[in-house]
């Protein structure tokens, strides 16, 4: 699960399409695949979705901010360079786990992992999306002498579009930490394409579990909580006075006695 809010699907960490508006897209034939290239926006700010659709219709796709998709567009130069200096493929020397050269993005809560790899069908750079805390996976793969259109493409729509993601431009408040018992809370605030939001991790030695909260709804979240500790708060104080007037009563009786 992600931040986003009502602009997202919240099992799959997606943008809800009811919220979205295309701005751009382009098209790209590489081989027996597809590639569509599309500028997005919400009211969170823009966004690139990738999306690959291979020979056989199957659909893949990620997600990339604006200033990732920069990020990116750097990498698959520095990427294609590599590819050109390798000449002909070589079945004797490469690596068991095909890997011929890698490289890893972070942006907020999200890591893409770049292999430039070869098997029998092949060189191509795989694109991998993964959440940092947990959370899907998802992939495309770029055959390799496709990478230099791939880059061009991009660069056409950030010249068009800025590497701006839009959302908060301030500083965001670090993050807290607190312990219960066995138990640790950390409290982080970050920010994606598709606003700010609170992870809420609550950690044990062999336990991981947490939350996300979408900034819009940190009000009334604190209401809920701030609701709660005052009902308790009361009923506390209730079952105290309870206890301080039977004790009494029982005083007064003994001393009757």
């Amino acid at each position: 699960m992600d931040a986003g809010g009502g602009d997202f699907d919240s099992d799959s960490g997606q943008p809800n399409q009811q919220t979205e508006q295309e701005l751009a897209t382009k098209m790209l034939q590489i081989q027996s695949k597809r590639f569509y290239l599309d500028v997005k926006q919400n009211r969170r700010g823009r966004f690139i979705r990738v999306a690959e659709i291979g020979a056989d219709g199957r659909r893949s796709q990620i997600f990339l901010a604006l200033s990732t998709a920069a990020d990116f567009r750097d990498h698959l130069s520095t990427f294609s360079d590599y590819y050109a200096s390798l000449g002909p493929p070589n079945p004797d020397n490469v690596p068991e786990d095909g890997k011929l050269k890698s490289e890893m993005m972070i942006k907020d809560n999200r890591r893409y992992y770049l292999d430039l790899k070869e098997n029998a069908r092949g060189r191509f750079l795989r694109v991998s999306q993964t959440i940092t805390r947990g959370g899907p996976r998802s992939q495309i793969a770029i055959p390799a002498q496709g990478m230099i259109e791939f880059r061009d493409a991009l660069t056409d729509l950030l010249e068009e579009f800025g590497t701006n993601d839009g959302g908060f431009k301030g500083e965001l408040p670090e993050g807290r930490h607190m312990r219960v018992d066995n138990k640790n809370f950390y409290f982080d605030v970050g920010q994606n394409n598709r606003g700010i939001y609170m992870r809420i991790s609550e950690v044990k030695s062999n336990f991981r579990n947490a939350i996300t909260i979408p900034e819009k709804c940190w009000s009334r979240f604190r209401d809920i909580l701030t609701d709660y500790c005052e009902k308790m708060k009361k009923s506390s104080e209730t079952v105290t006075t309870a206890e301080n007037n039977l004790q009494q009563h029982q005083q007064a009786a003994n001393s009757l006695k």
